[in-house]
């Protein structure tokens, strides 16, 4: 049942200019009323292909390492932009702007990420904020896509090295995803998927090295594109995995998701996510705004540009009455 605590959180959902935001997406909030069936648990069916592919990767991957010291400077600096980018593509793009609508981006900045999720390859927009609307709406349950309590493995990679659990597409199926079906970015992207991941996640990284600074091929394919994309899915996969098993819960101890620095610098801020759990429609994702948080940097930098709007915020107050209501007292103010 709703305290009224929580009730007051739901009505406190506020933009950084300290208007209400009346448009919230409420499906990103967990669901106490969903029950796993009772029974035998459906047989796990692992999809050989996935696992071959991610085999075959993360012996590239490991292959790049053993690169890094024979290629350009310029070549590993242009490697952690391509990092950055991609990482934008999922922190401020798929996961804060169109899972959670925690802030408003214009047209040029929404391409600009759907850009930069290509480049990332973790599954299109849609796809990407409907499973991550159907985890914390169901977190570590049998319709939660990477339930931790499966264990580490399940909840970093082997979540997609098996088909879905039923209850995860059933309740998939049933969300309100007006909002990304509405978007065009959201669509385009959709539709040219596999074209744009070709191009912008494989075929440019390559490219820019080899031809503007003579880089090999051989080595632009293995530290730009295969190194860069490998470190981009073990950084996201850890706020699946590590940061709902390490840390502790300044906020709501009776849920799983955890603070854990390493994951928040990896992660490029993604680590506060006891907070976010608890505030899921916080833009920061954490109260303490930029502090090991470059994806707020950037969206902070956006809005002075102009180019994004209506950061919605949880009031100090507010944090400090859940924190102290429901959180493990482990709390501190910076």
């Amino acid at each position: 049942m709703m305290t009224e605590a929580d009730a007051l959180e739901l009505k406190q959902h506020k933009s950084s200019n300290g208007d209400v935001c009346s448009e919230q997406t409420r499906e990103d909030v967990f669901d106490n009323a969903y029950k796993e069936k009772e029974g035998p648990k459906p047989r796990r069916m692992i999809v050989w292909r996935n696992v071959i592919l991610m085999t075959l990767l993360h012996i590239g991957a490991t292959y790049g390492i053993l690169l890094i010291p024979s290629v350009s400077p310029l070549t590993l600096l242009w490697s952690a932009l391509c990092f950055f980018i991609s990482a934008l593509g999922i922190t401020a793009g798929a996961h804060r702007l169109w899972s959670h609508r925690s802030y408003k981006a214009s047209l040029p900045l929404r391409i600009f990420l759907g850009f930069a999720n290509s480049m990332a390859f973790q599954n299109d927009i849609f796809e990407w904020a409907r499973d991550h609307r159907v985890h914390h709406k169901y977190s570590e349950t049998d319709a939660d896509p990477h339930n931790a309590k499966r264990g580490f493995f399940f909840a970093h990679i082997g979540w997609l090295l098996v088909r879905k659990h039923p209850d995860v597409i059933e309740k998939g199926r049933k969300l309100e995803l007006r909002d990304l079906l509405s978007d065009k970015v959201v669509m385009f992207q959709r539709r040219y998927y596999k074209l744009s991941v070709l191009l912008v996640c494989f075929f440019i990284p390559m490219f820019v090295p080899w031809y503007l600074w003579g880089e090999s091929l051989w080595a632009a394919y293995f530290v730009p594109v295969l190194l860069r994309y490998t470190m981009v899915l073990n950084a996201t996969w850890l706020v699946n995995s590590a940061a709902h098993m390490w840390g502790n819960k300044p906020y709501d101890q009776n849920i799983n998701p955890r603070e854990n620095k390493f994951v928040t610098f990896s992660a490029i801020g993604e680590g506060y996510h006891n907070y976010h759990h608890t505030f899921p429609y916080d833009y920061a994702t954490s109260e303490f705004g930029c502090k090991l948080n470059l994806t707020t940097c950037f969206i902070n930098l956006m809005c002075f540009l102009g180019l994004a709007k209506d950061c919605k915020r949880v009031s100090r107050e507010l944090v400090l009455a859940r924190a102290q209501r429901t959180g493990d007292g482990s709390h501190r103010s910076g």
